[in-house]
C-alpha cells in the first residue's frame, strides 16, 4: 500500500539522448581543429621551424619556417624563407616566401620574393620583391614524366 516513490526519474542510455541520436559514431568523428602553435613576444628562435600545424609567430625566428598556416604577428619577424599552404603576414619578413594564399596586412613588411597562387595586400603594406605565381594543380593532367638529362661528350 504504501511504496517509496523514485523522485529521480531513470537516466536515459547515451544513444537515447537528444544531443546524440543524431550525431556519427566516434570513429567517423573528424579531428577538432588544434590551437595553433605559439612563438610568443621576446622569443627568439635560431634555427629551422617546420610542422603541418598552424604557428603563430609574434617573436623572432632566425632560420626557414615550413609550416601549413603560418600567421605571422605584428611584432613578429621571420629572418629566412618562407614556405607555407596559407601565410597571414602582419609582420616583418626577410626572405623568400612560397605560398598558396599569401595575405599582407597593413602592417606587414617583406623583403623578398613570393610565389603565389592568391596574393591579396592591405593598403599600407610593403613589399620589396618580386611577385611570381604559381600554376594551380591541375588534378586532372596526368603526371609528367621527367625527361632524362642529355648527356654531351666533348673530344
Amino acid at each position: 500500500m504504501f511504496e517509496k516513490a523514485n523522485k529521480t526519474p531513470p537516466r536515459p542510455q547515451a544513444e537515447e539522448t537528444p544531443l546524440n541520436r543524431n550525431a556519427p559514431s566516434t570513429a567517423a568523428t573528424p579531428a577538432k581543429p588544434k590551437a595553433p602553435s605559439l612563438i610568443g613576444p621576446g622569443l627568439c628562435i635560431q634555427g629551422n621551424v617546420a610542422g603541418e600545424a598552424e604557428v603563430q609567430i609574434d617573436g623572432l625566428v632566425r632560420g626557414d619556417v615550413r609550416v601549413g598556416k603560418l600567421s605571422l604577428g605584428p611584432q613578429g619577424r621571420i629572418e629566412g624563407s618562407v614556405v607555407a599552404v596559407v601565410a597571414e603576414i602582419r609582420g616583418h619578413v626577410k626572405g623568400p616566401m612560397k605560398a598558396r594564399q599569401v595575405r599582407l596586412y597593413g602592417t606587414a613588411r617583406v623583403e623578398g620574393d613570393i610565389a603565389h597562387e592568391q596574393l591579396a595586400m592591405e593598403t599600407g603594406a610593403v613589399f620589396e620583391g618580386r611577385s611570381v605565381r604559381l600554376p594551380k594543380p591541375e588534378s586532372d593532367a596526368p603526371a609528367a614524366i621527367p625527361s632524362a638529362p642529355a648527356v654531351s661528350s666533348a673530344a
